[in-house]
């Protein structure tokens, strides 16, 4: 009997599980945050692994793991972000794979091993009503996601669609996106001039480490102060991703998915989109340096980008299991190119 309600049920989960798509965008004007994955390129990477187009509703894991079991006839799952370790009913996978799963079967996933943030697309999305166009999770105004919240043991996430990507085989990326080496890179600004010369060197100069009150409104970082050049305070203006307030204390504050939508510190500089998600990867006292680039380096750096993640998409092979063939693969590809009679 088909399961009228596919979904995946949460056997376990850690802490700072939640639902994200790409964020509720449209509403700062009226103090609503967009919300959305902490680092934006894996998201998008996961879900281009799993095909996902209009619902791309996945998961997004913190440093914890997270079990589930797949009660609907089918549904494709994929895997990005920081890398765990992954199993489906206890035969290990790789990670940064895409992977077709039937009734009961188990996915267990690791703490991470480096990094903090990960992602899990569905295939299809999921079956949830969204909030202002958006089932992206915010939980300090409990708005999106399921109930407003992070996930916990019990619930259940209804699939949309548990057909999409019936018959295809299991894959992964034979050579994972590589993020660049070097410097968190920044554009200055808005307020650089509320520091002066002296403010700026210190923040280029110095090394920086994640606090642990840190989280995913804001990583605040611990190192030398910042000292301002006018008063600390602005009148309060709007907030985007990656911008670095510079309180009173001279602690620097990179605003993060959570993010208020406006802020009364004035920001002197702006973590620029491609890095956004590298930063976001650094846990828990990992040290941080800045470097200054123009604009026009911060766009070729986000079309670099782009191009890393179509290129590791490219690369998507047939998932080898400890050396032996896939038995489910075998039967889903055809082997025979034709057949003949011995002619010539």
């Amino acid at each position: 009997m088909i399961d009228p309600t596919p979904s995946l049920l949460v056997e376990r989960c850690g802490p700072l599980v939640t639902v994200q798509d790409v964020g509720r965008f449209g509403y700062q004007r009226f103090g609503v945050t967009p919300a959305g994955p902490m680092d934006p390129w894996a998201w998008r990477l996961a879900v281009r692994l799993v095909g996902a187009a209009g619902n791309d509703a996945g998961l997004e894991l913190g440093p914890g793991g997270l079990v589930l079991r797949v009660e609907a006839e089918r549904t494709r799952l994929a895997f990005a972000g920081a890398e765990r370790p992954l199993a489906v009913d206890g035969r290990p996978f790789p990670w940064w794979s895409v992977l077709g799963l039937v009734r009961s079967q188990r996915v267990e996933i690791g703490p991470a091993l480096r990094g903090v943030w990960s992602y899990v697309a569905i295939a299809g999305g999921l079956g949830l009503s969204p909030v202002m166009g958006s089932l992206a999770t915010h939980t300090l105004t409990r708005l999106g996601g399921l109930e407003g919240r992070a996930l916990r043991a019990g619930d259940r996430l209804p699939l949309t669609d548990s057909e999409i990507g019936a018959g295809l085989p299991d894959l992964t990326l034979a050579a994972p996106p590589t993020e660049p080496e070097g410097p968190i890179r920044v554009v200055l600004g808005p307020q650089e001039a509320w520091f002066g010369k002296a403010g700026i060197a210190t923040l280029l100069e110095g090394t920086w480490r994640v606090s642990p009150r840190s989280d995913r409104m804001g990583y605040r970082l611990e190192g030398p102060r910042i000292e301002h050049a006018r008063s600390p305070n602005i009148v309060s203006d709007g907030i985007v991703m990656g911008a670095i307030q510079v309180p009173g204390s001279g602690q620097p504050i990179v605003l993060m998915a959570d993010r208020q939508s406006t802020g009364g510190y004035p920001k002197i500089a702006t973590v620029i989109g491609a890095d956004i998600g590298r930063l976001a990867q650094v846990g828990v006292g990992g040290a941080i340096r800045f470097r200054a680039v123009t604009f026009e380096e911060a766009l070729q750096a986000r079309a670099e980008a782009r191009a890393r993640l179509e290129a590791a998409l490219a690369g998507l092979e047939p998932v080898a299991i400890s050396g032996r063939l896939d038995a489910g693969f075998l039967l889903s590809v055809n082997l025979v190119s034709g057949v003949t009679a011995g002619e010539p």
